[in-house]
């Protein structure tokens, strides 16, 4: 999936400082978690580690490019209710009502942001550690299937309730 550069958005997640206690002092290091998206339900997470704070967001969002998967929107929201889990971490993600906002916090509102989801209801369980509620988010986002792709595998036609199309 080849992508222009100019029209991605990327936004730096987590940044972590960390020392190793050598014979002189300390060497410090850093790692960047940064997401990348085109706002149109493609996005992306990648993570870097350098001795300087551009570099290691440099690699991130690097890699962060490469990883992009799309995911399935209806409108400014998600189809339907989805739960993402990874290691200790879980995220629940509720579609929500034109008009209502990202209620997310952290790492889960910087991907809906660069997903571009403008509506949602999210809760974070058990952890809040940055990578693991990122994968998570990812995770659950991954596992939504659209309509069309639904009926494509099920081989049965889309028909909605009431008369509504």
């Amino acid at each position: 999936m080849e992508q222009n550069p100019l029209e991605l958005t990327e936004k730096i997640v987590h940044l972590n400082r960390v020392a190793k206690v050598v014979k002189g002092g300390r060497r410090f290091g850093f790692s960047a978690l940064v997401v990348v998206g085109d706002g149109n339900g493609t996005v992306g997470y990648g993570m870097g580690k350098a001795n300087q704070v551009p570099e290691a967001i440099r690699k991130a969002t690097e890699r962060a490019r490469k990883n992009m998967v799309k995911i399935a929107l209806q409108g400014s929201t998600i189809p339907y209710q989805v739960t993402g889990r990874f290691g200790a971490g879980t995220v629940l993600l509720k579609p929500a009502a034109p008009g209502t906002g990202i209620i997310a916090g952290g790492p889960v509102r910087a991907v809906m942001e660069v997903a571009g989801i403008k509506d949602i209801l999210t809760k974070t369980i058990r952890t809040n550690t940055p990578h693991n509620v990122l994968k998570a988010t990812m995770e659950g986002l991954q596992g939504i299937v659209s309509a069309e792709e639904a009926s494509r595998l099920r081989g049965k036609e889309i028909t909605y309730a009431h008369g509504y199309n």
